[in-house]
């Protein structure tokens, strides 16, 4: 299966890692946005053809294509990437607004190729063990407790350098957990509230957010996000159950006494970004809606459009 990425970043450069990992997937083409930084990460990773221009990447043999570039341009590439007969993967979120999430959702069914985004924590072998545990009906979630954290008072990317694009705490961070909490719930949420902190003065977005959703079954979600965190970064997830409190790290867990569980039997590897590559190249071989297609994840963006309307 031949692969263009679009995108030369920190998360393109995971994607790049995990496609390498899967037997029969070859990336053909990478997609940049100035040539310098295209070309090196071409370069590093052996990828023959190399473009600033998505519409000659298309032209390529390619199969898929899986889209790591800014929010922004989301839902224009995908669509574009559908309309040229080429299955997508979009990385989280799929879009920063719910008129353009169904606007790729409407391009998808028009025309038949799948459509994923990369809804990554629901392939992390920690949050799949919580899953197959709820599935057993061994536990169920009482609260989830949330804390989204990083430390970005300038528009500096993973790498430390500078972003072409504005990132934002709700409609990319919190998306993570708004689609995860409805997931390992089987619910929607039936309520919810926001609040924001100040806007910075030159990014223009809310650098600090709470969020609280509560399903119908009454389970609750509070989601705690900060671009101001001088102190460990990343996502940390705290599963209080009828049976027992389990906190979720990326790919590993621990109990609420800090034990660590032992997930590496959960899946066929223990990266996330990996399981989720595996799902798109499998739903495409075998024709099948992949567990986070564009249809599924609708719900979580139709929750932060809700969110949105509390500010």
């Amino acid at each position: 299966m031949r692969f263009c990425v679009v995108g030369h970043g920190a998360f393109a450069q995971k994607h790049l890692d995990g496609l390498a990992r899967i037997e029969g997937t070859e990336v053909v083409s990478l997609v940049g946005r100035t040539p310098e930084g295209t070309n090196r990460v071409a370069d590093k990773y052996h990828i023959p053809h190399r473009t600033t221009d998505l519409t000659e990447a298309l032209t390529q043999d390619v199969d898929a294509v899986i889209i790591t570039s800014p929010t922004q341009v989301h839902a224009q590439q995908a669509e574009q990437v559908m309309r040229a007969g080429k299955h997508v993967e979009i990385e989280i979120p799929i879009a920063d607004s719910l008129s353009d999430a169904r606007r790729i959702q409407a391009v998808q069914k028009e025309t038949g190729v799948i459509a994923m985004a990369g809804h990554t924590r629901r392939y992390n072998p920690s949050h799949q063990w919580i899953q197959n545990k709820i599935q057993a009906g061994e536990l169920a979630i009482q609260q989830l407790v949330v804390q989204t954290f990083f430390f970005r008072r300038s528009n500096i990317n993973l790498e430390g350098n500078p972003r072409s694009w504005v990132d934002h705490l709700l409609w990319h961070h919190a998306c993570h957990t708004v689609d995860l909490f409805q997931y390992q719930t089987g619910e929607v949420a039936s309520e919810v509230f926001a609040l924001q902190g100040p806007m910075h003065p030159e990014l223009g977005i809310a650098m600090d957010m709470n969020l609280g959703l509560k399903v119908p079954s009454g389970a609750t979600c509070s989601l705690a996000l900060s671009f101001n965190n001088d102190g460990p970064q990343g996502t940390f997830f705290r599963y209080i159950c009828d049976s027992g409190t389990y906190i979720a790290r990326y790919d590993d867990l621990v109990d609420g006494k800090e034990n660590p569980i032992d997930v590496s039997s959960v899946d066929v590897a223990m990266d996330g970004i990996e399981l989720q590559d595996r799902e798109f190249v499998s739903s495409i071989q075998e024709q099948r809606e992949p567990r986070s297609s564009v249809d599924r994840v609708l719900p979580a963006m139709e929750t932060l459009d809700r969110l949105q309307e509390c500010f």
